[in-house]
């Protein structure tokens, strides 16, 4: 087992729990708006705990939270806010910090057929150009089918050398032996598409952690027969699994009592033990849990 690297934990739970302005449908993107010294305060939190990376705060600033309105008139702008909060927060830490753009499903999150090429590029231009002065990599997440993926792909272009990191979401009800994507597309496949697009890590996120496992062996083997090199990384979420025709965030679903910062790290030593080098957590796992992680790991 090599050494592994700590992202943050879940953004929009932590603002909820810190009491930072929060409401449907904008979701973490309110605090922007209305609140945005907790949204450094979360970044700061997750820092402060162990976290080498921190994402931001940028995965609500679409259409879908924001409205189609709003986010004509103010997304690059929200966008931008979210990538100078993280970046400074990050510039003060007393450790080295990785600032992560978050690019999210355009056009909702875990539902792959609600999927439009050309209304995608449209929304990642707008988060793209506010993201791109403050990050130093993309992390383009919850990426439910490997169409989505080669969206983000195109949309940064070849013009941009900092490294994408691909994070896709997992079936929480998926075979074990056969884990796929909420799009029902094999991981095997998604992690030959990872390798095509020049990817630098190949990570699984907001999905349950029993699924993990499964998808590192099944990433780690492909990869391997493709004679390709990529970090594997998890953040699985803390909440029950979503049903495929829920739409992502539309309740604050409940917190399972097992994964406690302690029982957390019982999943995150068996990720890494198959291989995993990037562990952090989505939704729901909060700073307490990254501390657990690096007290663990450091």
């Amino acid at each position: 087992m090599g050494k592994v690297r700590l992202l943050d934990g879940g953004m929009g739970r932590e603002l909820e729990r810190m009491g930072a302005p929060f409401r449907q449908p904008e979701w973490s993107a309110l605090a922007l708006i209305e609140g945005p010294d907790y949204v450094r305060r979360a970044h700061q939190s997750f820092i402060d705990h162990g976290a080498e990376i921190i994402t931001t705060n940028s995965y609500a600033v679409v259409p879908f939270h924001l409205g189609e309105r709003r986010f004509a008139e103010r997304g690059r702008e929200l966008a931008a806010l979210a990538g100078r909060l993280a970046r400074e927060t990050a510039d003060q830490a007393s450790h080295h910090v990785v600032v992560a753009g978050s690019l999210p499903p355009a056009l909702g999150s875990y539902r792959p057929d609600l999927f439009d090429a050309a209304k995608a590029a449209e929304i990642h231009k707008v988060l793209i150009a506010g993201l791109t002065p403050w990050i130093d990599i993309w992390l383009a997440e919850t990426q439910s089918s490997i169409a989505e993926a080669r969206a983000v792909a195109k949309a940064l272009g070849r013009l941009d050398s900092r490294a994408l990191w691909l994070s896709f979401s997992l079936d929480d009800e998926s075979a074990p032996s056969v884990p796929s994507l909420r799009s029902g597309e094999p991981v095997a496949a998604a992690a030959w598409v990872a390798a095509e697009l020049g990817a630098q890590a190949l990570l699984f996120n907001c999905s349950q952690p029993e699924v993990m496992g499964a998808a590192i062996d099944v990433a780690a083997e492909a990869l391997n027969k493709a004679g390709a090199s990529l970090d594997i990384g998890v953040y699985a979420n803390a909440f029950p699994p979503v049903p495929k025709d829920a739409e992502a965030n539309a309740t604050l679903r409940e917190i399972r009592a097992d994964l406690d910062p302690v029982s957390y790290l019982d999943w995150a030593w068996d990720w890494a033990a198959r291989g995993a080098s990037v562990i952090g957590g989505c939704c729901g796992i909060t700073p307490a849990h990254i501390a657990e992680l690096h007290h663990a790991f450091t």
